[in-house]
């Protein structure tokens, strides 16, 4: 009769001692890296990290299949020297084209910017935009602040300047 009491209570009791031995495990494979305020202010990182910036979907735009050539050129030129504007003023955090797609993504940027009304300032300023090659799709993204070491980190890893 006791030995029907015993059983359980050993499978119970190895059970949390496995928990444990898991749970210690676990948590000793963990880094812990201290806190970085100086960092974390400079980044505008809030208590988790992270902030808000506005996600911006560059889709192609009424006008892509009608500006050829040189005027095309001209104004991609244009788009490029926005997107290195934006990303010195500390205004945009991200921005890249997407592969070939069947929704018609051409590009996305990440503005470091908290409303979309400051984004629409800033995405009509670029040439693409203006000539409605583009159109742009704006909404509020919460991302890591860690994002705005990117341009920074981009110009010392990219051999061919844009």
């Amino acid at each position: 009769m006791k030995f029907r009491f015993l059983v359980p209570a050993f499978v119970l009791l190895s059970a949390l001692v496995v928990a444990a031995h898991s749970q210690d495990t676990v948590n000793s494979s963990v880094e812990t890296v201290p806190y970085d305020a100086d960092l974390a202010k400079k980044l505008g990182a809030d208590e988790y990290g992270m902030k808000v910036y506005v996600f911006c979907i560059l889709k192609t735009g009424p006008n892509d299949d009608k500006i050829k050539g040189k005027e095309r050129d001209e104004i991609f030129k244009g788009h490029m020297a926005n997107i290195g504007r934006l990303a010195k003023e500390g205004k945009l955090a991200v921005a890249g084209p997407f592969e070939k797609n069947d929704r018609a993504y051409r590009g996305l940027f990440i503005f470091n910017v908290p409303t979309v009304e400051e984004a629409e300032k800033l995405v009509v300023t670029d040439p693409a935009v203006k000539a409605g090659i583009f159109i742009a799709e704006l909404t509020p993204w919460y991302g890591s602040a860690s994002l705005m070491a990117t341009p920074e980190i981009h110009r010392k890893i990219a051999k061919g300047k844009p």
